[in-house]
């Protein structure tokens, strides 16, 4: 059911300048042309009676509820369906009208339960409220034939109903009560036409129509993949909440933003007090527009889970129990203990990282911690073990370290390049969207070592699928460009007026050469030249080519080299600054856009402003009130090595966890375990807290007010609903802490560190809560030339001016397979599991991905033995782990591929200290490994097993004392 708080207009609205008069009931109305007299209608506050017809989906005029009478016209018309007309007379309600409505409404009933009072749509249930609406009185068809509303056949003791279908209830969040159906097909077009997945059908014809799953299966075994676009298309309780159904309606409902990927859809909280009854994806959502996906409206039971730490606690040693203590002694602990460190170790032996998932505020104060109270720039975040090569790839070439499109601007793509990105599974919302385009004519190349599920989806092909072997992306992007440039591709003019001409001239001359082929690349690549070179003719000459891009590209060694080639390749075919093309990021966190523009990293103040700046430094020292270090702070490799070194001793970590994320884990464990005072500030005890010293419970973004960034620089408005469970937001925690530490911070309110933020820097000029609240949402930069946010960067002139092409030499990494390691590792995401899995393994997401595996290619695997379900010893050079194995052909032969969502699959413990040149961005996505079958964990896993129970035991030794 759509939300207690939305209007539903009956169909989408059109676009145009063009209008239409028409009178409807008397009164003149003027609608954009294309308008059904529906819409025209619900516009004028007239409402006609409907149940197929809900405004985001297409017209389908099928429940015949929503009849009008238009003058010179026969019969009574659908008004859903019908366009509207120059001069068009509709009347809307008269007693023929109200006769055949009736009639209609009673049919419906007839086959339906009368069981309002019990049924949880009751009071926000559209079938009640247009039998209402119609005046329907009495029904006078009993249940004595044919009925899908009762297991038995009436009057026949225990003979079984053939009609009736058991209520589903496999899906963990929603039941499918098939009693309660009026075929509408909601559910269906909504799978279809918002979703993509084309998981639901109506089986059968006539009376023995129904909605199923699949070929009839359950929701759980389906295809479905419980975006709940289904669920809030139903006018009924046929597709229901369990929590609704468990808790009953909401009251109220608060606008908010999700906190998993870097999508950032916008939700309706949907309330009873301080509890939270469901998510309802926001129509008017800029990123989203009303569509979801199984995280962002279903799995928030983290934010209630039992495990939640909701008291300060701290311990002197990681081997002591935990303490539970104040707010006020657990930040005067810490700060003593940082001061202590600074004291006998100096000032650059402490530092920070901060969070992707926390807001723009509450990270912009950790990093202003780290500046103006530490004293140095020893502050890093997640964006260097995923995106930080985006950051210097983009800042090099285009001037600005952020993607350049809106999301919507793939709707105006004829050609859409996915380079090393998964979409359906990492930012599921936006691949939605992008298979609508692609269901619309637009073609499709996919260049990633596995076979990804867009290659291939429900009228949906790849033109290509270039399956390149891993660590060999910037082979094949200068392969690509070779194409371009000695076929006569390049878009001349737009170079010529838009780009640095020496810097082009030296681009093309390079991959130009010979040994930039496709042919000449293809033994590296493993690529077909002549697939290569379809691709970029394709790229380049099908109209507006748009390139969107994940970690598959950053993660490697030569992650800045391939953005900055991804980027030379756009300007080279003049696919930048405008709607429909561009180069695009897809962020993998909430807010590690935001963390990223907030000054997270240890070179850059908030807005990517050089620390060694003196003009920028001077401004802030300025605001602060303090002089600012001008040297470049250590990153989180430099952290982990200083520490083995005995020079870093303290780290705050800010909803980060190191531990399991960061690759190569032993090394990392090592590193914390040099620490003498770590201070973790979180929802639960992650791996990370569980080597540190001082516990600052953390907020869910249900508890928060602030902002978060997505990928496409939009700034969306994150609200409180419910008071924070350890009484204390997180924004206020740091602030404590600066303040034990001798630096005073003294804001009232998140708006206030917004407010800073634009004073400081340029790109969030204009931005505060007030102008969000009041357009939605604002995509930076936001200044007086851009009162109302940028949604297309770089349409006139680029960042730094002139676009700036660079060679891009193909480099082969360092990490190469042996007789010893034979195959190649490369990780990813599921859909269902989110990063390292501390929120979604606390929900009913389990019941999709409840343990990381690896897949094996069928050859592979043959050779070795290994049988689906086998547990496999994964060894490379720098540890063991055991996984089961799956057997799959989308991995391809000599690569196998898992995922790092559980702490204990110890995916990390065999990844590598390989790096991104310029950015120390781990290469996660090449790994030189080994698999056998085995029959026992590893050692690693043993004994980390082992720790994390000790831990376990110390945490609810807390518990226990805290209870006396």
């Amino acid at each position: 059911m759509r939300s207690i708080a939305e209007n539903d207009l009956g169909t989408p609205a059109r676009s145009g300048d063009a209008m239409v008069t028409l009178t409807i009931d008397g009164r003149q109305v003027s609608v954009p042309e294309g308008s059904s007299v529906m819409r025209a209608a619900s516009l004028a506050d007239l409402k006609i009676p409907k149940l197929c017809a809900t405004d985001t989906l297409e017209a389908f005029g099928s429940c015949r509820l929503c009849l009008v009478q238009i003058e010179g016209m026969k019969g009574y018309p659908a008004s859903c369906t019908t366009p509207v007309a120059e001069g068009m007379k509709v009347t809307t309600q008269n007693g023929k009208l109200a006769q055949l409505r009736r009639g209609v409404m009673e049919l419906y009933i007839s086959d339906h339960p009368l069981d309002c009072l019990t049924c949880p749509a009751n009071g926000h249930c559209e079938l009640q409220d247009m039998a209402g609406a119609v005046g329907l009185r009495e029904v006078r068809y009993g249940y004595e034939g044919d009925n899908h509303v009762h297991k038995y056949v009436p009057g026949q003791g225990a003979v079984p109903n053939p009609r009736f279908v058991d209520k589903d209830e496999s899906n963990p969040y929603f039941t499918f009560d098939a009693s309660k159906c009026i075929v509408c097909s909601r559910c269906v077009r909504a799978c279809d036409e918002q979703q993509g997945t084309l998981a639901l059908t109506v089986q059968g014809r006539g009376f023995e129509s129904k909605i199923a799953a699949s070929v009839d299966e359950s929701f759980l075994s389906s295809e479905c993949v419980s975006c709940g676009a289904c669920v809030q298309a139903c006018p009924t309780a046929t597709l229901t909440e369990k929590t609704v159904i468990e808790q009953g309606q909401a009251e109220h409902s608060e606008i908010t933003t999700c906190a998993y990927c870097g999508v950032g859809c916008s939700f309706r909280a949907e309330m009873r007090g301080q509890e939270v009854i469901r998510m309802v994806p926001n129509v008017d959502g800029h990123a989203n527009h009303g569509h979801s996906c199984v995280k962002g409206r279903f799995a928030i039971g983290y934010a209630t889970h039992s495990d939640r730490i909701t008291k300060p606690m701290i311990r002197a040693k990681i081997t002591d129990p935990w303490r539970e203590v104040s707010w006020d002694e657990a930040i005067d602990y810490a700060a003593s203990e940082f001061k202590r460190i600074q004291s006998s170790y100096g000032r650059d032996s402490v530092g920070a990282i901060t969070s992707s998932r926390c807001t723009n505020e509450e990270v912009y104060i950790v990093q202003k911690l780290v500046r103006a109270a530490f004293g140095n720039n020893n502050v890093d975040t997640c964006a260097r073990v995923c995106h930080s090569p985006t950051g210097y790839g983009l800042k090099q070439t285009l001037g600005e370290s952020a993607g350049t499109q809106t999301f919507d601007s793939v709707m105006q793509a004829d050609v859409i390049m996915v380079i090393g990105a998964n979409p359906t599974d990492g930012h599921p919302v936006f691949a939605s969207q992008m298979k609508r385009r692609l269901r619309q004519g637009a073609k499709l190349i996919v260049a990633d070592p596995r076979r990804i599920d867009l290659i291939r989806t429900p009228h949906i092909e790849a033109a290509h699928h270039l399956a390149l072997r891993p660590g060999t992306n910037v082979a094949l992007i200068n392969s690509l460009a070779h194409v371009v440039v000695t076929e006569g591709l390049v878009k001349e003019d737009f170079v010529r007026a838009r780009c640095e001409i020496e810097s082009f001239d030296k681009w093309r001359a390079f991959v130009a050469q010979e040994r930039n082929s496709p042919e000449a690349m293809e033994a590296a690549t493993g690529v077909p030249a002549a697939d290569v070179r379809a691709a970029a003719r394709l790229y380049a000459t099908a109209g507006n080519g748009a390139i969107y891009y994940g970690l598959g590209v950053t993660e490697h060694s030569q992650g800045s080299t391939m953005v900055m080639g991804i980027a030379n390749l756009a300007m080279a075919t003049g696919n930048v600054g405008r709607e429909g093309v561009g180069v695009n990021p897809l962020r993998g966190q909430n807010n590690v856009q935001g963390s990223c523009d907030m000054g997270s990293f240890p070179h850059e103040l908030p807005g990517y402003r050089h620390v060694s700046d003196a003009a920028a430094r001077g401004a802030f020292e300025a605001e602060w009130g303090v002089t600012l270090s001008p040297e470049q702070g250590l990153r989180i490799p430099n952290m982990f090595e200083a520490a083995l070194d005995g020079e870093f001793k303290g780290l705050y970590v800010q909803g980060e966890d190191i531990a399991q994320s960061d690759p190569n884990t032993q090394h990392v464990t090592a590193s914390l375990s040099a620490m003498e005072c770590i201070v973790v500030q979180d929802l639960f005890l992650n791996e990370t807290a569980k080597f540190a010293h001082v516990f600052l419970p953390g907020s869910s973004f249900l508890e928060k007010d602030g902002t978060f960034t997505n990928a496409e620089r939009r700034i969306s408005r994150v609200r409180k609903v419910m008071a924070p469970k350890s009484g204390v937001g997180e924004w206020e925690a740091t602030a404590m802490l600066a303040n034990a530490l001798g630096y005073p911070m003294h804001y009232t309110h998140p708006s206030e560190i917004m407010d800073e933020i634009a004073r400081l820097t340029p790109t969030f000029q204009g931005v505060s809560f007030d102008e969000i609240d009041r357009l939605g949402s604002i995509q930076w930069p936001c200044n007086e030339l851009h009162p109302q946010g940028t949604p297309t960067m770089h349409v006139d002139t680029f960042v730094r001016g002139k676009g700036r092409f660079l060679v891009t030499e193909y480099v082969p990494t360092q990490e190469k397979v042996t007789a010893r390691y034979p195959l190649i590792l490369t990780t990813g995401r599921i859909l269902s599991q989110y990063n390292v899995g501390a929120q979604t393994r606390r929900t009913h997401n389990l019941a999709w991905h409840s343990e990381d595996l690896i897949e094996i290619h069928p050859h592979d695997a043959e050779v070795r033995g290994i049988a689906e379900g086998d547990w496999v010893g994964v060894s490379s050079r720098a540890g063991e782990t055991v996984l089961r194995a799956t057997l799959t052909a989308r991995v391809q032969a000599g690569v196998v591929y898992t995922t790092f969502h559980h702490p204990f699959s110890g995916a990390n413990v065999i990844t590598t200290e390989n790096s991104d040149w310029a950015t120390n961005c781990p290469e996660y996505k090449v790994t030189a490994v080994q698999v056998a079958r085995v029959s026992q964990p590893s050692e690693w896993q043993k004994r980390y097993r082992e720790f994390s129970d000790r831990q376990e035991a110390l945490l609810r030794a807390a518990d226990i004392v805290a209870a006396r």
